[in-house]
């Protein structure tokens, strides 16, 4: 049996009023459960990184994404402290990279970030159809990221604006002081293979190049200390991909008579993330790296930045306390 023409056209109609209602829907709900504050008690995820929101606008010109290799090598107090450039970790726990363009996006909306440094661990973090969908809606709808907090809204969360409050003295650094030795091991034996890159990770890293180039900053693909799980085919294919992202990229396991690093003392966890000490002579290294960029500001002396010194007495506080 067929349809009637004008029967097709109203049925169409009909579907397209119901999807904008729908729309329209999912936009009223998710102003309402998109948290008002980055603090945990409003519903924000992962405070650390999301800690960015809180800093003051426009006063943030490095920002480092990725897994957690970024908050256990870089130290921002201590970059701080040698250059006076101003820096922010914005990792989380085996983050993709389709979150790291939601934290990317989250950044720029508030900060004119100089250099955007991306650990290149998190671009072989393969991100399924499943992933791809559901952070799509959360991007557009964001009530499908913050469904849980329908337990937890509060007057204010239907009343106002979000307004951040939260930052973190260590600008998203962990630190960790535990020891533990890793095995006597090459790995970073030479070869010419090269680990391929997922193609859905290709596909993000271009949406993240677009994004920064958009806002006029530079992209740099960085690999911390790592000899639990990295190697010089995984270094290849990185290389290949910053060749074809038009991009720099340095990598610390290449670097390591130079950094120091002694893998009987500097890791926590038997090789794979560093501890305190180990994070102090990986940071050392990039600052070296990102002084060399010469397009970096020193803000020390400057008012504006005085909440800087302020957080850096507090990290020097707690290195000593440590130390005794």
């Amino acid at each position: 049996m067929t349809v009637s023409k004008g029967l097709y056209i109203k049925r169409c109609v009909t579907a397209v009023i119901f999807f904008a209602g729908l729309a329209l829907l999912l936009c009223l709900v998710s102003a309402v459960f998109v948290p008002k504050d980055n603090t945990p008690q409003a519903g924000m995820e992962e405070e650390y990184a999301n800690g960015i929101l809180g800093e003051p606008e426009k006063t943030i010109d490095v920002l480092m994404v990725g897994d957690s290799y970024s908050y256990t090598s870089t130290i921002p107090p201590q970059i701080w402290k040698e250059t006076g450039i101003t820096s922010y970790i914005c990792g989380t726990n085996d983050q993709s990279l389709d979150y790291t363009l939601v934290m990317l996006e989250r950044a720029f909306r508030r900060q004119d970030l100089k250099v955007v440094l991306l650990e290149a661990d998190s671009i072989y973090r393969e991100i399924t159809p499943f992933s791809l969908l559901t952070g799509f809606l959360s991007s557009v709808f964001p009530v499908f990221r913050y469904h849980d907090r329908w337990k937890s809204l509060r007057e204010e969360d239907f009343m106002s604006r979000p307004a951040y409050t939260l930052t973190k003295d260590y600008k998203g650094y962990r630190y960790y002081t535990k020891i533990v030795p890793a095995p006597e091991t090459e790995h970073m034996e030479k070869t010419e293979e090269a680990q391929s890159v997922p193609a859905s990770c290709r596909q993000y890293m271009r949406r993240i190049r677009k994004l920064c180039d958009s806002h006029g900053a530079v992209l740099v693909l960085v690999s911390a200390p790592n000899r639990a799980y990295w190697n010089y085919s995984r270094h290849n294919g990185i290389s290949s991909l910053a060749e074809e992202s038009g991009c720099d990229y340095i990598d610390a396991n290449l670097a390591q008579d130079r950094i120091g690093i002694d893998w009987s003392h500097d890791t926590c966890d038997g090789g794979d993330h560093l501890n305190h000490a180990g994070a102090v002579k990986a940071t050392g290294w990039l600052t070296e790296y990102l002084t060399a960029l010469g397009t970096l500001e020193d803000h020390r002396g400057d008012t504006k930045y005085a909440h800087w010194d302020k957080a850096l007495r507090k990290y020097e506080k707690q290195v000593r306390r440590e130390d005794i």
